[in-house]
């Protein structure tokens, strides 16, 4: 019979203020474009190796506004096969959505078999944006933290792999970006009326995302912390993380050729197979 798997919170979870920022950052671009190369490659391995091996995956993306999860996921999902996964970024539910659980949503987003499901903002606005607005009552978002390791662990016990990311930036490296993104036209779309209305509220949104880490970072599930004030540093280390996670206990070698189309190619196509 199948055991479904205890909901152990970490002992020690991150909090914000553990974030480095001082030793995040790499040499130069040589640097960054080596390492960009070789982690999407090995991305790329572990993508395959979920297609072949019908696994699936659920990669979470949470973080303040303007702290580069777009950027990060565009590297992350840059070389991979379009058909192999989907991103779907999450804004406020719509008027139907409301109607349903709050988990509903992301149910109906949840991969299919060999598929990786990428989720920019996710079901954790209702332990942070909807906690902090008041969008929610107290006692709704305070048992969701239970809710939602149960969600995790229901996915995880039907052989999903997960992995969380939470960018970490300061408040003057927010405040650089948003000035960058109200002055650079190709920029202006993503600066939002909430993102100013979010950052008026910052010392809220630490404590719940503090608190986030505590009820919801298990040993099965941890959350990574990663200080993103440098965006190369930032998207090196979301790749790293994500394929060390991918990869864990998984067989990343391609799988062996059937005997059959390496006959049918070399009879039909005159192709010589070299093993």
């Amino acid at each position: 019979m199948h055991t479904p798997s205890d909901i152990i919170l970490q002992k020690n979870p991150p909090t914000l203020a553990d974030a480095d920022f001082e030793s995040s950052a790499l040499e130069g671009a040589k640097q960054y474009k080596k390492e960009l190369k070789k982690w999407q490659q090995k991305i790329v391995e572990a993508q395959q190796a979920y297609y072949h091996q019908n696994r699936r995956a659920v990669i979470v993306l949470q973080g303040w506004d303007a702290s580069g999860k777009g950027g990060a996921i565009r590297r992350l999902t840059e070389k991979l096969d379009p058909r192999g996964f989907a991103v779907h970024p999450i804004g406020a539910p719509t008027a139907e959505e409301l109607k349903q659980h709050y988990l509903h949503r992301f149910q109906m987003r949840l991969p299919a078999s060999g598929k990786i499901a990428i989720f920019d903002r996710s079901w954790y606005g209702r332990v942070l944006v909807e906690r902090v607005e008041g969008f929610t009552s107290t006692p709704e978002w305070q048992r969701a933290y239970q809710e939602i390791n149960e969600f995790e662990r229901t996915l995880m016990d039907d052989g999903v792999r997960i992995v969380k990311l939470f960018l970490h930036i300061t408040p003057e490296e927010q405040l650089k970006r948003f000035d960058e993104r109200l002055n650079n036209p190709s920029k202006q779309w993503k600066l939002t009326s909430d993102d100013i209305r979010n950052r008026a509220k910052w010392d809220d949104y630490v404590e719940a995302t503090n608190d986030l880490f505590r009820y919801t970072s298990t040993e099965a599930a941890p959350w990574q912390l990663i200080a993103a004030n440098r965006k190369w540093f930032t998207r090196i280390a979301v790749l790293k993380h994500v394929y060390h996670v991918l990869a864990e206990g998984v067989d990343l070698m391609p799988p062996a050729l059937d005997k059959q189309l390496i006959k049918d190619a070399e009879k039909k196509l005159g192709l010589v197979y070299n093993d």
